[in-house]
């Protein structure tokens, strides 16, 4: 079947999440992705969490992969070969170390006009803090985005608080604890900007014949983030989670007026409809009667009751349960992702190199040079 990239060759020079993910994405639309990595031990994702979180499996199928190492002084003609093959190509150094190894995204531009050239780094090409090094919890740190505070909650007593009005998940403006990120906003953010940008600028280049620089930061992804409400700043008891009396959980997403009537009709309180939007203690009673409401039947019982009713009422899985929901079975969202394995180490690199125009001769040269 024909994709959308079909033709189309990206070169991916980029370690860890955000850039395999972007380049994911452009693989999966049909891109023929080379994944370059160093013949010491290739990208670290590939021990990263192995046999726990299968991140490189999951982030590199659909690719090919050769071995090249960018520190060796023979590397860059080979890199330049690659680039005259390539539409695309995708870096994610800081940007020094991207004018060391000879791969910063305005020297390649510079080569290769015709090459969109693809920067994915911590804090973009400019500014005090390009040249620092961090990982998304410092991103989200310096986007304010730890002092999110998680809704304390929905009215629900604890040990040792009484149950009270609750309190909104805001991102706070007065010091208290931060927490740890969930999850990884600002590298899957920065991806994901990253693939709309480079299919922007394919579409540039083909109106105008000519490549261009794209400059991701992965911290202005995060900082994204914090323009947009979050969940407790939503929350109330038409947009919250419910223990049931099995002490199993729902999630409600009753926003719209329509849905938040067509719940407490189904809960047998239709007087709770004006309600959706009360505040202070009103709001603190609404939330604790259908508290009480949802904890009077079991997760099941509530399924079955609403299973006719429009009003974005849901189980909540745990993550090892998610791969067992029928609708994920049916689009075969889990599987696909799981059935084309990641290449192994430089699986690929004679292939690619010969197909760059690299003699077999020459390959051997390299390889006693261990520059592949």
């Amino acid at each position: 079947m024909t994709k959308p990239l079909d033709g189309v060759r990206v070169l991916d020079l980029t370690r860890l999440l955000p850039g395999a993910y972007a380049t994911l994405l452009l693989a999966d639309l049909g891109a023929d992705v080379v994944k370059v990595e160093d013949p010491r031990g290739g990208d670290g994702m590939r021990t990263l969490g192995a046999g726990r979180w299968p991140y490189f499996e999951l982030l590199n199928h659909n690719k090919r992969s050769i071995t090249l190492d960018l520190r060796s002084s023979g590397a860059a003609p080979v890199v330049d070969a690659l680039c005259a093959k390539a539409d695309v190509v995708v870096e994610s150094f800081r940007p020094s170390t991207a004018r060391r190894l000879g791969v910063d995204v305005a020297a390649l531009h510079a080569r290769h006009p015709h090459l969109v050239c693809v920067s994915i780094s911590g804090f973009g090409q400019t500014g005090p803090y390009a040249e620092r090094a961090a990982h998304d919890i410092n991103y989200q740190a310096l986007a304010g985005l730890l002092f999110a505070r998680p809704s304390t909650s929905s009215g629900r007593a604890t040990d040792d608080k009484p149950r009270a009005e609750p309190e909104p998940l805001a991102l706070s403006s007065s010091k208290g604890e931060p927490r740890l990120p969930g999850p990884l906003v600002g590298d899957i953010g920065a991806a994901m900007q990253a693939a709309i940008r480079i299919l922007a600028a394919m579409l540039q280049r083909e109106r105008t014949g000519i490549g261009s620089i794209v400059d991701v930061s992965i911290h202005d992804a995060a900082m994204a983030w914090s323009m947009f409400p979050t969940t407790g700043e939503l929350a109330n008891a038409c947009y919250n989670v419910y223990e049931t009396a099995d002490g199993q959980w729902l999630a409600l997403g009753a926003l719209e007026p329509k849905f938040w009537a067509g719940f407490c009709q189904r809960i047998g309180r239709p007087d709770l409809v004006p309600l959706q939007q009360a505040q202070g203690e009103e709001r603190a009673r609404v939330l604790r009667e259908v508290e009480a409401i949802m904890r009077s039947r079991t997760h099941d019982e509530w399924l079955a009751a609403f299973a006719d009713a429009d009003v974005c009422l849901t189980t909540i899985y745990t993550p090892e349960e998610v791969a067992a929901d029928p609708h994920v079975a049916a689009r075969g969202a889990d599987a696909e992702a799981r059935a084309i394995p990641a290449p192994s180490l430089g699986a690929d690199t004679d292939a690619v190199l010969e197909e760059a125009g690299i003699t077999a001769a020459e390959r051997v040269r390299l390889r006693s040079a261990s520059v592949i």
